[in-house]
Protein backbone atom coordinates (compact mmCIF):
# COMPACT_ATOMS: atom_id res chain seq x y z
CA UNK A 1 0.00 0.00 0.00
CA UNK A 2 1.58 3.27 -1.17
CA UNK A 3 0.28 6.81 -0.97
CA UNK A 4 0.76 8.89 -4.08
CA UNK A 5 0.49 12.64 -4.60
CA UNK A 6 0.70 14.04 -8.11
CA UNK A 7 -0.08 17.16 -10.12
CA UNK A 8 -2.32 16.54 -13.14
CA UNK A 9 -2.13 18.26 -16.52
CA UNK A 10 -4.42 21.02 -15.37
CA UNK A 11 -2.68 21.53 -12.04
CA UNK A 12 -5.27 19.58 -9.99
CA UNK A 13 -3.89 17.95 -6.88
CA UNK A 14 -4.63 14.23 -7.02
CA UNK A 15 -4.29 11.76 -4.19
CA UNK A 16 -5.30 8.19 -3.44
CA UNK A 17 -4.14 4.75 -2.52
CA UNK A 18 -2.24 2.65 -4.98
CA UNK A 19 -3.58 -0.87 -4.41
CA UNK A 20 -1.15 -3.40 -5.85
CA UNK A 21 -2.71 -6.46 -7.47
CA UNK A 22 -3.68 -9.11 -8.03
CA UNK A 23 -5.48 -9.34 -4.71
CA UNK A 24 -5.51 -12.52 -2.65
CA UNK A 25 -8.33 -14.82 -3.75
CA UNK A 26 -10.37 -16.97 -1.34
CA UNK A 27 -12.76 -19.75 -2.33
CA UNK A 28 -16.25 -19.97 -0.86
CA UNK A 29 -17.07 -23.07 -2.92
CA UNK A 30 -15.69 -24.79 -6.02
CA UNK A 31 -17.57 -28.07 -5.72
CA UNK A 32 -19.60 -27.95 -8.94
CA UNK A 33 -19.51 -26.48 -12.47
CA UNK A 34 -20.69 -23.15 -13.88
CA UNK A 35 -21.18 -20.89 -10.86
CA UNK A 36 -23.56 -18.30 -12.26
CA UNK A 37 -24.17 -15.29 -10.02
CA UNK A 38 -24.02 -14.31 -6.35
CA UNK A 39 -27.09 -12.97 -4.54
CA UNK A 40 -26.96 -11.80 -0.93
CA UNK A 41 -29.30 -11.87 2.07
CA UNK A 42 -29.16 -12.74 5.76
CA UNK A 43 -30.68 -16.20 5.41
CA UNK A 44 -30.17 -17.41 8.99
CA UNK A 45 -30.83 -14.08 10.76
CA UNK A 46 -27.37 -13.78 12.35
CA UNK A 47 -26.58 -10.32 10.99
CA UNK A 48 -24.19 -11.59 8.30
CA UNK A 49 -24.86 -11.68 4.56
CA UNK A 50 -25.12 -15.15 3.06
CA UNK A 51 -24.88 -16.21 -0.60
CA UNK A 52 -27.23 -17.97 -3.02
CA UNK A 53 -25.78 -19.27 -6.29
CA UNK A 54 -27.02 -21.36 -9.19
CA UNK A 55 -24.48 -23.69 -10.80
CA UNK A 56 -25.60 -23.75 -14.43
CA UNK A 57 -23.61 -26.71 -15.76
CA UNK A 58 -23.68 -28.60 -12.47
CA UNK A 59 -27.46 -28.26 -12.11
CA UNK A 60 -27.27 -27.31 -8.45
CA UNK A 61 -28.75 -24.47 -6.42
CA UNK A 62 -26.57 -23.82 -3.39
CA UNK A 63 -26.83 -21.62 -0.29
CA UNK A 64 -23.76 -20.55 1.71
CA UNK A 65 -23.91 -19.36 5.31
CA UNK A 66 -21.40 -16.66 6.18
CA UNK A 67 -19.15 -18.11 8.93
CA UNK A 68 -18.00 -14.68 10.16
CA UNK A 69 -14.72 -12.80 9.76
CA UNK A 70 -12.63 -15.38 11.61
CA UNK A 71 -13.47 -18.23 9.21
CA UNK A 72 -14.41 -16.39 6.05
CA UNK A 73 -11.18 -17.36 4.27
CA UNK A 74 -12.13 -21.05 4.50
CA UNK A 75 -14.83 -22.80 2.44
CA UNK A 76 -18.22 -21.70 3.79
CA UNK A 77 -20.85 -23.99 5.32
CA UNK A 78 -23.20 -24.83 2.45
CA UNK A 79 -26.26 -26.78 1.41
CA UNK A 80 -27.64 -27.87 -1.95
CA UNK A 81 -31.16 -26.46 -1.79
CA UNK A 82 -32.18 -28.26 -4.97
CA UNK A 83 -31.11 -29.85 -8.23
CA UNK A 84 -32.61 -28.31 -11.37
CA UNK A 85 -31.48 -28.12 -15.01
CA UNK A 86 -29.52 -25.03 -16.09
CA UNK A 87 -30.09 -22.69 -13.12
CA UNK A 88 -29.23 -19.19 -14.30
CA UNK A 89 -30.10 -17.31 -11.12
CA UNK A 90 -30.79 -18.08 -7.47
CA UNK A 91 -32.04 -15.64 -4.87
CA UNK A 92 -33.01 -15.75 -1.19
CA UNK A 93 -36.60 -14.87 -0.27
CA UNK A 94 -39.01 -15.78 2.53
CA UNK A 95 -41.74 -16.44 0.04
CA UNK A 96 -44.53 -17.49 2.38
CA UNK A 97 -43.56 -15.07 5.17
CA UNK A 98 -43.06 -17.83 7.76
CA UNK A 99 -39.71 -16.50 8.98
CA UNK A 100 -37.69 -19.15 7.12
CA UNK A 101 -35.70 -17.87 4.13
CA UNK A 102 -36.25 -19.97 1.00
CA UNK A 103 -34.48 -19.83 -2.38
CA UNK A 104 -36.01 -19.20 -5.81
CA UNK A 105 -34.10 -20.26 -8.92
CA UNK A 106 -34.57 -19.31 -12.57
CA UNK A 107 -33.77 -21.80 -15.32
CA UNK A 108 -33.21 -21.37 -19.02
CA UNK A 109 -32.26 -24.17 -21.47
CA UNK A 110 -35.08 -26.61 -22.03
CA UNK A 111 -36.48 -26.29 -18.52
CA UNK A 112 -37.77 -22.71 -18.73
CA UNK A 113 -39.10 -22.82 -15.20
CA UNK A 114 -38.98 -20.87 -11.96
CA UNK A 115 -38.42 -23.17 -9.00
CA UNK A 116 -39.10 -22.59 -5.32
CA UNK A 117 -36.73 -24.36 -2.95
CA UNK A 118 -38.56 -24.44 0.37
CA UNK A 119 -36.18 -24.31 3.32
CA UNK A 120 -36.61 -26.51 6.39
CA UNK A 121 -37.80 -24.77 9.57
CA UNK A 122 -34.85 -26.29 11.43
CA UNK A 123 -31.32 -27.35 10.43
CA UNK A 124 -30.93 -25.08 7.41
CA UNK A 125 -27.87 -27.00 6.18
CA UNK A 126 -29.62 -30.38 5.98
CA UNK A 127 -30.23 -31.05 2.26
CA UNK A 128 -32.90 -33.66 3.10
CA UNK A 129 -35.03 -30.95 4.68
CA UNK A 130 -35.28 -28.88 1.50
CA UNK A 131 -38.20 -29.34 -0.90
CA UNK A 132 -38.21 -28.18 -4.55
CA UNK A 133 -41.28 -27.44 -6.64
CA UNK A 134 -41.99 -25.51 -9.83
CA UNK A 135 -43.70 -22.14 -9.45
CA UNK A 136 -47.19 -22.83 -10.82
CA UNK A 137 -47.64 -21.43 -14.31
CA UNK A 138 -43.95 -20.68 -14.97
CA UNK A 139 -42.92 -23.96 -16.60
CA UNK A 140 -42.18 -23.80 -20.32
CA UNK A 141 -43.14 -20.14 -20.62
CA UNK A 142 -39.74 -18.62 -21.44
CA UNK A 143 -36.03 -18.86 -20.58
CA UNK A 144 -35.97 -17.28 -17.14
CA UNK A 145 -32.82 -15.30 -16.36
CA UNK A 146 -33.26 -13.13 -13.26
CA UNK A 147 -35.62 -12.86 -10.29
CA UNK A 148 -36.15 -9.89 -7.97
CA UNK A 149 -38.25 -10.41 -4.80
CA UNK A 150 -40.28 -7.31 -3.92
CA UNK A 151 -42.71 -6.57 -1.13
CA UNK A 152 -46.15 -5.64 -2.41
CA UNK A 153 -47.46 -2.72 -0.35
CA UNK A 154 -50.99 -3.28 -1.67
CA UNK A 155 -51.29 -6.97 -0.69
CA UNK A 156 -48.70 -7.22 2.09
CA UNK A 157 -47.14 -10.23 0.36
CA UNK A 158 -43.90 -10.83 -1.52
CA UNK A 159 -44.01 -10.78 -5.32
CA UNK A 160 -41.37 -11.99 -7.76
CA UNK A 161 -40.36 -9.63 -10.56
CA UNK A 162 -38.81 -11.81 -13.27
CA UNK A 163 -37.00 -11.30 -16.57
CA UNK A 164 -36.17 -13.70 -19.38
CA UNK A 165 -34.54 -14.01 -22.81
CA UNK A 166 -35.20 -15.20 -26.40
CA UNK A 167 -38.66 -16.55 -27.30
CA UNK A 168 -41.46 -14.85 -25.34
CA UNK A 169 -38.87 -12.85 -23.39
CA UNK A 170 -40.39 -10.42 -20.94
CA UNK A 171 -40.21 -8.51 -17.71
CA UNK A 172 -43.18 -8.93 -15.45
CA UNK A 173 -44.28 -9.88 -11.97
CA UNK A 174 -45.60 -13.03 -10.34
CA UNK A 175 -48.05 -11.76 -7.77
CA UNK A 176 -48.60 -13.68 -4.51
CA UNK A 177 -46.42 -16.70 -5.34
CA UNK A 178 -46.14 -17.78 -1.69
CA UNK A 179 -49.04 -20.23 -1.87
CA UNK A 180 -51.52 -21.42 -4.46
CA UNK A 181 -51.36 -20.33 -8.09
CA UNK A 182 -49.77 -16.90 -8.56
CA UNK A 183 -50.86 -14.32 -11.13
CA UNK A 184 -48.43 -13.38 -13.92
CA UNK A 185 -48.57 -9.78 -15.11
CA UNK A 186 -46.41 -8.95 -18.11
CA UNK A 187 -44.87 -5.44 -18.22
CA UNK A 188 -42.48 -5.41 -21.14
CA UNK A 189 -41.47 -7.40 -24.24
CA UNK A 190 -37.75 -8.06 -23.82
CA UNK A 191 -34.78 -9.46 -25.71
CA UNK A 192 -32.44 -10.69 -22.98
CA UNK A 193 -32.81 -9.34 -19.45
CA UNK A 194 -29.58 -9.11 -17.44
CA UNK A 195 -30.40 -7.03 -14.34
CA UNK A 196 -33.36 -6.09 -12.17
CA UNK A 197 -32.77 -3.71 -9.24
CA UNK A 198 -35.38 -2.27 -6.87
CA UNK A 199 -35.02 1.51 -6.32
CA UNK A 200 -37.35 4.43 -5.67
CA UNK A 201 -36.34 6.15 -8.90
CA UNK A 202 -38.98 8.89 -8.91
CA UNK A 203 -38.87 9.64 -5.18
CA UNK A 204 -42.54 8.94 -4.51
CA UNK A 205 -41.94 6.51 -1.66
CA UNK A 206 -42.44 3.18 -3.43
CA UNK A 207 -40.02 0.82 -5.18
CA UNK A 208 -39.55 1.05 -8.91
CA UNK A 209 -37.34 -1.32 -10.93
CA UNK A 210 -34.15 -0.59 -12.88
CA UNK A 211 -33.28 -3.05 -15.66
CA UNK A 212 -30.90 -3.80 -18.50
CA UNK A 213 -32.04 -5.52 -21.68
CA UNK A 214 -29.09 -6.97 -23.59
CA UNK A 215 -30.55 -7.83 -27.00
CA UNK A 216 -33.35 -6.92 -29.36
CA UNK A 217 -34.57 -3.75 -31.01
CA UNK A 218 -35.47 -2.16 -27.67
CA UNK A 219 -32.27 -3.13 -25.83
CA UNK A 220 -30.68 -0.70 -23.41
CA UNK A 221 -31.09 0.55 -19.84
CA UNK A 222 -34.60 1.29 -18.61
CA UNK A 223 -36.76 1.59 -15.53
CA UNK A 224 -40.28 0.56 -14.67
CA UNK A 225 -42.41 2.99 -12.69
CA UNK A 226 -44.56 1.60 -9.91
CA UNK A 227 -47.93 3.31 -10.40
CA UNK A 228 -49.50 1.67 -7.36
CA UNK A 229 -52.13 0.00 -9.55
CA UNK A 230 -51.95 -3.77 -10.00
CA UNK A 231 -50.36 -4.70 -13.30
CA UNK A 232 -49.71 -1.10 -14.38
CA UNK A 233 -45.99 -0.42 -14.45
CA UNK A 234 -44.90 2.30 -16.83
CA UNK A 235 -41.75 1.78 -18.93
CA UNK A 236 -39.14 4.57 -19.18
CA UNK A 237 -35.85 4.55 -21.09
CA UNK A 238 -32.57 5.54 -19.44
CA UNK A 239 -30.13 5.34 -22.33
CA UNK A 240 -28.13 3.33 -24.91
CA UNK A 241 -31.34 2.31 -26.70
CA UNK A 242 -30.66 -0.27 -29.44
CA UNK A 243 -26.93 0.48 -29.36
CA UNK A 244 -24.94 -2.12 -27.44
CA UNK A 245 -25.13 -5.34 -25.46
CA UNK A 246 -25.61 -3.92 -21.97
CA UNK A 247 -24.79 -6.39 -19.24
CA UNK A 248 -25.17 -6.11 -15.45
CA UNK A 249 -26.29 -2.89 -13.79
CA UNK A 250 -25.55 -1.08 -10.54
CA UNK A 251 -27.01 2.04 -8.95
CA UNK A 252 -25.10 4.59 -6.84
CA UNK A 253 -24.54 8.33 -6.45
CA UNK A 254 -21.29 8.27 -8.41
CA UNK A 255 -20.80 12.04 -8.66
CA UNK A 256 -21.87 12.85 -5.09
CA UNK A 257 -24.66 15.27 -6.03
CA UNK A 258 -27.33 13.56 -3.93
CA UNK A 259 -28.99 11.85 -6.92
CA UNK A 260 -28.60 8.13 -7.54
CA UNK A 261 -27.07 7.34 -10.90
CA UNK A 262 -26.98 4.09 -12.90
CA UNK A 263 -23.93 2.21 -14.17
CA UNK A 264 -23.73 -0.65 -16.63
CA UNK A 265 -21.04 -2.83 -18.15
CA UNK A 266 -21.06 -3.26 -21.92
CA UNK A 267 -19.94 -6.52 -23.51
CA UNK A 268 -17.80 -5.02 -26.30
CA UNK A 269 -17.35 -1.52 -25.03
CA UNK A 270 -16.99 0.90 -22.16
CA UNK A 271 -18.72 1.12 -18.83
CA UNK A 272 -21.74 3.40 -19.16
CA UNK A 273 -22.34 6.05 -16.51
CA UNK A 274 -25.97 7.20 -16.69
CA UNK A 275 -25.80 10.39 -14.66
CA UNK A 276 -29.08 11.44 -13.08
CA UNK A 277 -29.81 15.09 -13.88
CA UNK A 278 -31.18 17.55 -11.32
CA UNK A 279 -34.48 19.32 -11.76
CA UNK A 280 -38.02 18.19 -12.40
CA UNK A 281 -38.72 14.71 -13.66
CA UNK A 282 -36.36 11.78 -14.10
CA UNK A 283 -33.72 12.56 -16.71
CA UNK A 284 -30.32 11.07 -17.49
CA UNK A 285 -27.21 11.86 -19.51
CA UNK A 286 -24.78 9.17 -20.69
CA UNK A 287 -21.01 9.19 -20.16
CA UNK A 288 -18.55 6.50 -21.23
CA UNK A 289 -15.74 5.15 -19.05
CA UNK A 290 -13.13 3.16 -20.93
CA UNK A 291 -12.52 -0.45 -19.99
CA UNK A 292 -8.70 -0.56 -19.82
CA UNK A 293 -6.45 -2.80 -21.89
CA UNK A 294 -5.40 -6.10 -20.37
CA UNK A 295 -8.89 -7.27 -19.41
CA UNK A 296 -11.64 -9.34 -20.99
CA UNK A 297 -15.00 -8.00 -22.19
CA UNK A 298 -17.32 -6.22 -19.78
CA UNK A 299 -19.77 -8.25 -17.68
CA UNK A 300 -20.62 -6.44 -14.43
CA UNK A 301 -19.82 -3.29 -12.47
CA UNK A 302 -20.31 -2.18 -8.86
CA UNK A 303 -19.56 1.13 -7.13
CA UNK A 304 -17.93 1.47 -3.71
CA UNK A 305 -15.16 3.32 -1.88
CA UNK A 306 -12.46 0.70 -2.34
CA UNK A 307 -9.40 2.79 -1.40
CA UNK A 308 -11.04 4.54 1.60
CA UNK A 309 -10.57 8.06 0.26
CA UNK A 310 -14.26 9.00 0.53
CA UNK A 311 -14.85 8.80 -3.24
CA UNK A 312 -16.70 6.00 -5.03
CA UNK A 313 -14.61 3.71 -7.20
CA UNK A 314 -15.73 1.05 -9.68
CA UNK A 315 -15.02 -2.67 -9.60
CA UNK A 316 -15.75 -4.51 -12.83
CA UNK A 317 -15.79 -8.14 -13.95
CA UNK A 318 -15.28 -9.60 -17.40
CA UNK A 319 -15.94 -12.50 -19.70
CA UNK A 320 -13.42 -13.68 -22.35
CA UNK A 321 -10.48 -13.11 -20.00
CA UNK A 322 -8.30 -15.69 -21.75
CA UNK A 323 -4.57 -16.13 -21.35
CA UNK A 324 -2.96 -13.30 -19.43
CA UNK A 325 -6.08 -11.13 -19.53
CA UNK A 326 -7.56 -10.32 -16.12
CA UNK A 327 -11.24 -10.82 -15.36
CA UNK A 328 -11.62 -8.50 -12.34
CA UNK A 329 -10.38 -4.91 -12.11
CA UNK A 330 -10.62 -1.61 -10.25
CA UNK A 331 -11.16 1.89 -11.66
CA UNK A 332 -10.58 5.18 -9.78
CA UNK A 333 -11.15 8.63 -11.25
CA UNK A 334 -8.99 11.70 -10.71
CA UNK A 335 -11.65 14.16 -9.60
CA UNK A 336 -14.10 13.97 -12.49
CA UNK A 337 -16.36 10.88 -12.64
CA UNK A 338 -17.56 11.89 -16.12
CA UNK A 339 -14.01 11.55 -17.51
CA UNK A 340 -13.52 8.83 -20.09
CA UNK A 341 -10.24 7.49 -18.69
CA UNK A 342 -9.90 6.37 -15.06
CA UNK A 343 -6.89 4.90 -13.28
CA UNK A 344 -6.95 1.10 -13.39
CA UNK A 345 -5.61 -1.56 -11.02
CA UNK A 346 -5.75 -5.34 -11.34
CA UNK A 347 -7.72 -7.38 -8.83
CA UNK A 348 -8.17 -10.84 -10.33
CA UNK A 349 -4.98 -11.60 -12.22
CA UNK A 350 -4.97 -14.11 -15.10
CA UNK A 351 -6.88 -16.89 -13.29
CA UNK A 352 -10.47 -17.18 -14.52
CA UNK A 353 -12.17 -16.62 -17.88
CA UNK A 354 -15.86 -15.87 -17.35
CA UNK A 355 -16.91 -13.91 -14.27
CA UNK A 356 -20.41 -12.77 -13.33
CA UNK A 357 -22.18 -10.38 -10.94
CA UNK A 358 -20.02 -8.58 -8.42
CA UNK A 359 -20.85 -7.57 -4.85
CA UNK A 360 -18.79 -5.26 -2.61
CA UNK A 361 -18.88 -5.97 1.13
CA UNK A 362 -16.52 -6.19 4.09
CA UNK A 363 -16.21 -9.94 4.52
CA UNK A 364 -13.15 -10.08 6.79
CA UNK A 365 -14.29 -7.32 9.14
CA UNK A 366 -11.27 -5.05 8.64
CA UNK A 367 -13.24 -1.98 7.56
CA UNK A 368 -12.70 -2.03 3.79
CA UNK A 369 -14.79 -3.45 0.97
CA UNK A 370 -13.83 -6.83 -0.44
CA UNK A 371 -14.97 -8.15 -3.82
CA UNK A 372 -17.32 -11.14 -4.13
CA UNK A 373 -18.06 -12.76 -7.48
CA UNK A 374 -18.05 -16.14 -9.24
CA UNK A 375 -16.37 -17.72 -12.26
CA UNK A 376 -17.76 -20.50 -14.42
CA UNK A 377 -15.20 -21.58 -17.04
CA UNK A 378 -11.92 -22.13 -15.15
CA UNK A 379 -14.07 -23.59 -12.34
CA UNK A 380 -12.90 -21.10 -9.74
CA UNK A 381 -16.46 -21.20 -8.41
CA UNK A 382 -17.71 -18.70 -5.84
CA UNK A 383 -14.74 -16.57 -4.78
CA UNK A 384 -13.86 -13.34 -3.02
CA UNK A 385 -10.84 -11.07 -3.31
CA UNK A 386 -9.35 -9.55 -0.15
CA UNK A 387 -8.96 -5.78 -0.31
CA UNK A 388 -5.39 -4.80 0.70
CA UNK A 389 -6.32 -1.21 1.60
CA UNK A 390 -6.02 -1.95 5.34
Amino acid sequence: MVRIVAIGTFGILLHGLLLAGPWKRHTVDASSRGADGVRLADANHDGLLDIATGWEEGGKVRAYLNPGPGKVREPWPAVTAGNVPSPEDAVFVDLNRDGVVDVVSATEGGSKTLFVHWAPPENYLDPKGWRTEALPGSAGMTQWMYVLPMANARTGKVDLVAGSKNDAAAVGVWESPGGGKPTWRRWYDAGWIMSLIARDVDGDGDSDVLATDRKGAARGALWFENTGVAGRWKTHRIGAVNERQIMFLDSADLDGDGLEDALAAVREGPILFFRRLPGNGVRWETHEIDLPAGYGTGKAVAAGDIDLDGVLDLVFTCENAHGELSGVGLLRHEGDPTARKWRAADIGGPAGVKFDRVELLDLDGDGDLDVLTCEEVDLLGVVWYENPAR
